[in-house]
């Protein structure tokens, strides 16, 4: 009998198995509960995204692109640079207040962020571009990239270590994402934008973004977003830590 492999797992998930296969694969997951763990968070990673852009499916075509076929193309390369930029693509300020985000919002500071995280979170092998054991590398590399001096907060005192970064696309440039991971698994995600909806309120505001928590402010040229499947009071507490190890 051949052996489950990655490619099945995925193929389950997107329900692409026939029903003699799925079984078998379904029977494996039974067996593995590390297996059928990645197979829950790839299902809960689906169902992040859909929640996140599937009313997209539903707003009505651009005039534009019901015109003439050779005006199209400006359009819809434009169209597919917001779809892969959209996957790709608080204590001392607690005063202020954090304002709850509840209305369906476009595609903002916090969306990225928990599209970026829902996106690889629950990445095994992959999960970071480069690793913590590259620090020094990591943060000089995104801190060249955006164009500011990017930092990677340590979040030990909360029993998460750093697993690394990533570079990714925002929706005006270049943003960064640090993961971190607690002993249990669990894991918690720092992005970092340039020119973040042109704000500069300070206070720290919360959304919830289909399942995932994103507090989320901005600091001069810089827009910082914490997610994570947290209690939104102890995502809060982490993200005062956060602010406090950027402006001490």
């Amino acid at each position: 009998m051949t052996a489950i492999n990655d490619k099945d797992l995925h193929s389950l998930v997107d329900g692409e198995l026939d029903p003699a296969h799925a079984a078998r694969v379904e029977a494996y997951l039974a067996s593995d509960p590390a297996a059928a763990e990645r197979v829950a968070a790839y299902r809960r990673q689906n169902d992040a995204l859909h929640a996140l852009f599937d009313p997209a499916l539903e707003e009505p075509l651009p005039p534009g692109l019901l015109t003439k076929p050779e005006s199209r193309w400006p359009l819809l390369r434009h169209a597919a640079v917001i779809a892969w930029l959209a996957v790709g693509g608080v204590a001392g300020w607690s005063m202020r207040g954090a304002v709850e985000m509840t209305a369906p919002q476009p595609v903002t500071l916090a969306r990225q962020a928990a599209v970026a995280h829902a996106v690889y979170v629950p990445e095994v092998r992959h999960p970071v571009e480069v690793g913590a054991d590259q620090e020094q590398h990591l943060v000089a590399w995104l801190s060249k990239r955006l164009d500011a001096e990017v930092k990677a907060p340590s979040l030990a005192e909360s029993g998460y270590g750093l697993v690394g970064g990533r570079l990714l696309p925002a929706a005006d440039g270049p943003a960064a994402q640090f993961m971190y991971q607690d002993g249990k698994g669990r894991r918690l995600t720092l992005y970092v934008r340039r020119g973040a909806e042109g704000n500069q309120e300070t206070a720290f505001r919360f959304a919830q973004e289909s399942g995932v928590g994103v507090f989320y402010w901005v600091e001069g040229p810089l827009g910082y977003a914490l997610s994570g499947d947290l209690e939104k009071s102890e995502l809060l507490r982490i993200a005062n830590i956060v602010f406090h190890q950027l402006n001490p």
